[in-house]
Formats: C-alpha cells, sequence, structure tokens
C-alpha cells in the first residue's frame, strides 16, 4: 500500500493553535509545522527540565504567540484561541508520567481531564476552527494483557491515575463530539492515540530513553524497573504525521471524526531489555543496565495497538523502524553534545523522514 505523506501545500499559511507546545513531542512538532509555512500560536506551562527541547530547539522563535499559562484555566484558555483565530487545534497539553500520577493524582486529573474539558469547551466558541486533534495514549484501554492489539472500540480504562485519566480524556472528546461536533459546520474533532514515542531531545524524569542516556554519559549502570514489560515502541515522528494527516482530513471532512491508534508495526513491539540492548549497541562501550530490585508500582506488562483503522482510511503507515529510531536518537545526542544548531539538526531528520 502507498503511504500518504503529510502534505505541505495544505499547511502553507494555515493558522495552527497547539497547547503543550514546549513539551517534547511539542517542539518536534512546532518544528515540523514552521517548515511548511504554518503560523503558530501555543499554550502551555513552562518546560519542566532543564535541559529542555523548547530551549535547546529555540522553539519560542517559531511563534507568532507563546502563551505560557495553565491549561486548566479555562478563561485564559477560551480568551488566547479567541484571540488567535486559529484554524487547526492540536491538544497535546498533559500531565505525562505514570510514576507522577501515582505521587500526583488530583494534578493529574486535573490536567488530563479537565484540562481536555477546557480545550474543548474553547473551540465550541471560536468558529474559525475547523478541524481539531486531542491527542491522548495508548494507555487509555482497559488492559487485558492479551497478545493482541487494541482496537480504538475497545473499552477505555487504565489501573494508574495517568492512564485512567487518559481513558478520562477519551470519554471526554467521544461525549464533547456527539453533543456538539456532529452538526454540519461545525470543528472535526478526533482523538489521536500513540505508543511509546522515543527520540532525541527528551529530558524526562522517569522515561526509559531518557534515564538510559542519562546514565551513559554519567558512565554509571542503568537501572531497569521491569525489563520484561512489552511496548509499542515508535520515533516521535511517526505519530506526529499520523496526527497531521488526521488533521488535514478533518478539515474538510467530518467522517474522519472519532478515536485513531497511531503505533508500530508489530515487529517493534519490543521488551524494555531489547530496546536498551539496542541503544547500547549504538552507543558503543561503558553502557550497561541492570534490573532494579526494589518492588515498583503497578505498570501493564504487555501493551500493542492495532492500527488497521490509520492503514485502510488515512493509509497512514509508519516508516522507520525501532533500530532506526534508535539511531536517530544517538545521533540526534551526539549533535548535540557537538553544540549544533539543534534547531536544524532536528529539521534534518524531518526532512529525511519526509523523504523516506
Amino acid at each position: 500500500m502507498n503511504s500518504t505523506k503529510v502534505n505541505p501545500d495544505f499547511w502553507s499559511g494555515k493558522k495552527v493553535f497547539i497547547t503543550g507546545h514546549t513539551g517534547f513531542k511539542g517542539g518536534w512538532l512546532s518544528i515540523w509545522l514552521h517548515s511548511m509555512g504554518v503560523e503558530l500560536f501555543g499554550y502551555s506551562l513552562e518546560p519542566r527540565t532543564s535541559p529542555n527541547f523548547f530551549d535547546v530547539g529555540q522553539i519560542k522563535s517559531l511563534y507568532k504567540k507563546s502563551f505560557i499559562s495553565d491549561i486548566c484555566d479555562l478563561k485564559l484558555l477560551k480568551n488566547s484561541i479567541e484571540e488567535c483565530g486559529p484554524d487547526i487545534l492540536i491538544h497535546m497539553a498533559a500531565q505525562p508520567l505514570v510514576r507522577y500520577s501515582y505521587i500526583n493524582p488530583v494534578d493529574t486529573y486535573a490536567t488530563n481531564v479537565m484540562g481536555t474539558v477546557n480545550a474543548l469547551e474553547s473551540v465550541r466558541h471560536v468558529n474559525s476552527i475547523k478541524s481539531v486533534v486531542i491527542v491522548t495514549t495508548d494507555k487509555c484501554y482497559e488492559n487485558r494483557e492479551w497478545e493482541w492489539g487494541y482496537r480504538e472500540n475497545e473499552p477505555m480504562g487504565g489501573f494508574d491515575p495517568y492512564s485512567n485519566s487518559k481513558g478520562c480524556a477519551e470519554l471526554v472528546t467521544s461525549a464533547f463530539r456527539s453533543s456538539y461536533f456532529s452538526i454540519a459546520g461545525s470543528a472535526s474533532v478526533a482523538s489521536a492515540r500513540a505508543g511509546n514515542v522515543i527520540g532525541g531531545g527528551d529530558w524526562s524524569e522517569d522515561r526509559l530513553i531518557p534515564d538510559a542516556i542519562r546514565a551513559f554519559e554519567g558512565s554509571n549502570t542503568l537501572m531497569i524497573r521491569n525489563p520484561l514489560a512489552t511496548r509499542p515502541w515508535q520515533h516521535v515522528l511517526e505519530p506526529l504525521s499520523g496526527y497531521l494527516i488526521l488533521a488535514e482530513k478533518l478539515f474538510n471532512n467530518n467522517n474522519f471524526a472519532g478515536a485513531w491508534n497511531f503505533g508500530p508495526n508489530d515487529t517493534d513491539a519490543r521488551s524494555v531489555a531489547e530496546v536498551i540492548d539496542l541503544l547500547i549497541k549504538q552507543w558503543g562501550t561503558g553502557a550497561k543496565w541492570l534490573k532494579e530490585g526494589a518492588e515498583q508500582p503497578h505498570e501493564a506488562h504487555l501493551l500493542k495497538l492495532d492500527c488497521s483503522k490509520a492503514r485502510q482510511h488515512l493509509s497512514w503507515v509508519p516508516k522507520w523502524n525501532l533500530e532506526m529510531a534508535v539511531e536517530k536518537i544517538v545521533s540526534w545526542q551526539r549533535a548535540f553534545v557537538a553544540k549544533q544548531n539543534m534547531q536544524l539538526f532536528s529539521l534534518s531528520q524531518i526532512n529525511q523522514y519526509m523523504e523516506s
């Protein structure tokens, strides 16, 4: 099957409002959209870490307006979106960490559930918006530890507060779509569920690849909680391409409203140990890992996505396998250490992806 590519001609001149633009995925999406001639507007908290992709990639320079504010402030969010009058809204603002959610459940639910409510409530009052993509996660499903991938019509669930809050965000999106966005002339609203996203420029705490790079750069042994846990790993550009293709389809056709999975091929649903061994192979001598002995909070052991819907109806297919993704991460990190211009280097990887 010939895969659909992101269409620069469609995006040129569009006004796009991104929540969560200071985050890892938000930074990559910002560079990609700006390179296609998009007028960017962003709304987010300050970056969570130092260093961070927003600063390292000089992402603020790409924005016509960048609001550093809380997604839980409905009045400010609504006023900001109305002021910008965007054509498309991509909602990515979130509390994204499982273990953090165990410690801070109230903050997690407030951000992930009410933040989504606030984004959709704001869209209701901004007539310029034609297309909305609400980004959630593969962890929104009720995980039954089965061997096949979850489809978009499977029940929402989630054992931990993070996963459960994202299931709630999906239900919120569905309710708003049915109640407010199903009539002619209204915005078309879809949700997007991605796998475990990896890529250069992620300095998040308590994530596998960032933790590994910190350990390896410090000549320390990486301690792994659950080496046999299996996840659908994918380079950050894979789901971002899905969001962009979906947003374009939604712009003129409400038939694409609904939920969509964007995950890797089944061969890239690998264990944590396999991913780290690939990273060590690319990294070189001195990198090593051990299993952590202390008891850990519950996390799903096996999780896969069925992306047949995106393949059939969007002609979206993954381009970079896990080996390629790891190679791109290591080359990005080496360029950063060498003090290269990381906005330009990231754009070069985006162009490589577009041409693949």
